[in-house]
């Protein structure tokens, strides 16, 4: 009996531990790391990261950025912002509506000089009809251009889109290549619409440097070039590769959304603090 009490006895403690042991798990203190990181994404989603400084103050910050000016990240820094990118959005994506490696590959061909918003417009009726290469080389150049009218350049575009399909049917057997060389070797497609493709449709870590990714690289000092290639390669070579994947995405969208050409919403900014550009001064 003495035993059976005992063994009673013990299996009632358990519970008393385990609460013990989860109320400290609770009341533990955050990593320096980890404090860091939310006392930035408190600020930026509050509105008090940073106040930007007078338009005339801004203008001359941004004519010193184009040159290369910006005082450089230490990888400790730039360590700590994408750190903060990734605990503000774990998984970006791109907002290029699309359904295969196909559709995407057209879909950022005519993004070119236009924005993801007026493509998406577009796009659905003319995916409808011609999702593959097949489709499209069948739908031919007219009626593509008459489904991409609302687009900017649509009669070259579309050129190219009929072009395009009929050399992935020619010389790729109507797939999309997974290689760089290859994807430039398409009518319209360039160095960046090749790195879009290569990073959302087939998991590559490539950087495709945009309008806002220049921007970003030479404004903030995290990336300065005098070309679209010449930030693309500082951003390889700076950026911490189990971050590359998302890299592309992360950057793109604070450009479109947070460091805008005309007026950063430094106070919303989450790197603000990280970043060197002289147009802003510190947070509240």
């Amino acid at each position: 009996m003495a035993k059976k009490s005992a063994r009673k006895s013990r299996s009632r403690k358990v519970p008393k531990v385990k609460k013990t042991l989860a109320k400290r798990a609770a009341t533990k203190k955050p990593s320096a790391k980890k404090a860091s990181v939310n006392k930035a994404l408190d600020k930026a989603h509050t509105g008090s990261a940073a106040r930007l400084k007078a338009a005339a103050n801004r203008i001359i910050a941004d004519s010193l950025a184009v040159q290369g000016t910006a005082k450089r990240w230490t990888p400790a820094q730039i360590e700590e912002a994408f750190r903060r990118f990734q605990a503000d959005n774990p998984e970006p994506k791109g907002e290029l509506k699309h359904t295969n490696p196909f559709t995407l590959l057209v879909a950022v061909v005519l993004s070119a000089q236009a924005t993801d918003a007026g493509v998406n417009k577009a796009t659905p009726a003319l995916f409808a009809l011609a999702d593959t290469p097949q489709k499209m080389a069948a739908l031919g150049e007219d009626r593509i251009r008459d489904l991409i009218k609302t687009i900017g350049l649509y009669r070259n575009k579309a050129k190219n889109v009929a072009l395009l399909a009929q050399k992935l049917i020619d010389d790729y057997g109507g797939e999309v290549p997974r290689t760089r060389e290859e994807l430039v070797s398409l009518p319209g497609v360039g160095r960046k619409t090749a790195n879009v493709v290569l990073n959302i449709a087939f998991g590559q870590p490539t950087m495709a440097v945009d309008t806002h990714i220049f921007r970003i690289g030479n404004r903030t000092g995290l990336a300065p070039g005098k070309d679209p290639l010449a930030v693309e390669l500082e951003l390889e070579k700076v950026i911490p590769a189990k971050y590359m994947l998302h890299a592309h995405h992360w950057l793109i969208l604070h450009g479109r959304y947070i460091c805008l050409a005309r007026r950063p919403q430094c106070e919303k900014c989450i790197i603000a603090d990280l970043c060197q550009w002289p147009g802003k001064t510190a947070g509240a």
